[in-house]
């Protein structure tokens, strides 16, 4: 099965956090819901800032890979990629040999939000790195049934489309030190 490659003029894709007042030192780096019925759940007042500094640098444009009917965008650097259960494996795939860093997230959750900002930032930085985000909501549940998720946010870090390493929790300084250790290996 070949790949075609084409331009778009679209603008790529932006993560960008739920404009949110942080949270109090005491709130939990997981959250954890017993219940978790996968319940898609919309934020409201979420707020696009613009395109990364890379997207700019295309002048606006995302790469898109056809393949058939389906069109994903190609694993881009320094911005972090929304993808589902349908773009995620295809993204994955077309990374090749670079690190793959997913964060599983719910826009109900606090600290989902709180490290949203800081994972951009860690794609800004990280050039030679993809940055994936998955929204656990009831669409998506498939996926993040087959990655075990249990609690969000959870970072999977894969290398040659496997899992390597795990973050559990908003732990920023976790989440780098795997990242580096998968680089490294």
């Amino acid at each position: 099965m070949a790949l075609r490659i084409s331009l778009s003029s679209s603008p790529a894709p932006r993560c960008s956090p739920s404009p949110s007042p942080p949270l109090p030192p005491s709130s939990s780096s997981l959250c954890l819901n017993p219940a978790f019925k996968w319940a898609s759940r919309r934020a409201t007042g979420v707020a696009d800032s613009g395109l990364s500094k890379a997207a700019a640098g295309r002048g606006g444009r995302a790469l898109m890979v056809r393949s058939s009917s389906l069109e994903t965008e190609a694993p881009a650097v320094g911005q972090v990629t929304d993808v589902n259960k349908d773009t995620f494996w295809p993204l994955v795939k077309a990374a090749g040999s670079k690190i793959v860093v997913l964060d599983m997230y719910t826009q109900w959750c606090g600290p989902c939000k709180v490290i949203a900002p800081k994972f951009q930032e860690l794609s800004e930085k990280h050039l030679d790195v993809v940055f994936l985000r998955l929204d656990c909501n009831q669409e998506n549940r498939p996926l993040a049934k087959e990655l075990g998720i249990r609690v969000v946010p959870t970072f999977k870090i894969l290398k040659d489309s496997k899992v390597v390493k795990e973050v559990t929790g908003a732990k920023l300084d976790d989440l780098v030190a795997a990242i580096e250790t998968a680089k490294s290996s």
